[in-house]
């Protein structure tokens, strides 16, 4: 006999005594249950939320985060972010960033207020930027009228000019620039080189030898 949680098993045995020449037949039924173990059935379920991957920090996200961490009181100087441990490769970046210094220096010599010897304290007022879209689009804005004093409107000026007249996104931020005396020089020379590959080829731009 089959049960839904085990194995039934009836066993029947049969003794013979006599009684006085009688032969007596008793048949004695033994039911011996054998339960069988239930297997508890696990169903694996696949999580019904799809992962969406995260979108990988851009450059310019990450420089912005490292430059808060440096202005922070108990940043290390002394510290950098990134070091260049091959000397090929650090004289070849060190060419290039003097190379692209010289370019900006030269489209901008002719504007007062503005000296650029860097790439993060001589455009921490805006004037830096607003001179070298000046120089190819002199006819947005009147660069007389800047002070170095507002430079919250100096950075608008330049970021707004630069995507509207020359289509470079405003990889800077304002609000990051206004907050930062010490701007960290690789957000700065990423923006620079954007107009770097934009402008170097131009007819208006001042040659480099």
């Amino acid at each position: 006999m089959a049960e839904n949680n085990g194995v039934s098993e009836t066993t029947s045995v049969v003794t013979t005594t006599s009684n006085g020449g009688n032969n007596v037949t008793k048949t004695e039924v033994r039911s011996t249950r054998v339960l069988s173990q239930t297997a508890s059935t696990h169903r694996l379920t696949k999580a019904n939320s799809v992962q969406v991957p995260s979108t990988p920090a851009s450059p310019f996200a990450k420089f912005k985060q490292m430059e808060r961490q440096n202005s922070a009181p108990n940043a290390r100087a002394e510290s950098p972010m990134f070091k260049i441990s091959d000397p090929k490769l650090a004289r070849s970046a060190s060419s290039i960033k003097d190379r692209m210094l010289s370019w900006v220096k030269a489209q901008t010599a002719e504007y007062k207020n503005v000296q650029i010897d860097n790439f993060s304290t001589s455009w921490n007022d805006g004037m830096a930027f607003c001179a070298l879209i000046h120089h190819f689009y002199p006819h947005a804005f009147d660069f007389e009228k800047l002070s170095p004093q507002h430079r919250r409107h100096n950075f608008e000026l330049a970021f707004r000019v630069a995507e509207e007249e020359a289509d470079l996104m405003p990889l800077l931020d304002v609000e990051d620039m206004v907050v930062m005396k010490r701007p960290d020089w690789k957000c700065v020379f990423t923006y620079v080189q954007t107009f770097y590959r934009r402008f170097h080829s131009d007819p208006r731009a001042e040659k480099v030898y």
